[in-house]
């Protein structure tokens, strides 16, 4: 867990990689609670039987977008902002999706702070953040994370 006091500091960390998360489970049950939560049935995620007969992954994936819903969980337990009594996920620059998270594996995000932009009553920040599959050579996801800061 990275602390950072106030927006004196984090502005000293823009265009350095300023933390990476714990590693978090993607278990068939989160995909199915997702799926149910979503709408989106399709076999690739939820049907392990079609999974190992047809699927280039030989098993069920994750959802992309559960993969993106993670980056607040995944940005929480890597980094604190100590004077901060609001923050709000602002939106999205761009988002990939590189490569597949296959069930029962782990992703960890790696967070770099792109830029701090002064707003009324606090400030908006960029972040870049790659989240990595454990053991796999390429990113799952890569996406450029806007959040604003309320001190």
């Amino acid at each position: 867990m990275r602390d950072i006091a106030d927006l004196d500091e984090l502005q000293t960390l823009v265009g350095t990689e300023v933390a990476v998360s714990d590693w978090i489970a993607i278990t068939q049950e989160r995909i199915n609670t997702f799926a149910d939560a979503t709408s989106d049935h399709q076999w690739i995620h939820v049907d392990m039987e079609r999974c190992k007969a047809e699927s280039p992954f030989g098993a069920p994936v994750a959802h992309g977008f559960l993969t993106l819903s993670l980056l607040p969980a995944l940005f929480e337990n890597a980094v604190r902002m100590v004077d901060v009594k609001m923050a709000l996920n602002y939106g999205l620059n761009k988002v990939r999706f590189p490569a597949p998270v296959p069930v029962n594996s782990r992703l960890r995000a790696r967070l770099t702070l792109g830029s701090v932009e002064l707003i009324e009553g606090g400030a908006q920040l960029t972040w870049s953040v790659v989240v990595e599959c454990e053991g796999a050579p390429r990113p799952v996801c890569v996406a450029e994370f806007v959040m604003r800061r309320y001190p």
